[in-house]
């Protein structure tokens, strides 16, 4: 079985930052929900803002899950 993995890029100048599941661009995300709603759509039943906030399969790049905007 694949190991499954969320990767979440720093955040972007417009807002918003880039997430990777399962090694495949799947879009923009501006919040939790937003990331939780793009995994439960890749297929992971169940997930919830906390669920995400604290999975250890998800890696975060520039700043964790509080950051969705970037400091200039």
């Amino acid at each position: 079985m694949t190991e499954r993995s969320v990767i979440v890029y720093p955040p972007v100048k417009e807002g918003g930052r880039q997430v990777r599941i399962d090694g495949e661009i799947v879009g923009v995300a501006c919040s939790l929900t937003n990331l939780a709603e793009m995994m439960r759509h890749a297929g992971w039943e169940g997930v919830d803002q906390l669920d995400v906030a604290n999975s250890p399969v998800v890696e975060w790049h520039g700043g964790g899950p509080e950051v969705w905007t970037r400091r200039d």
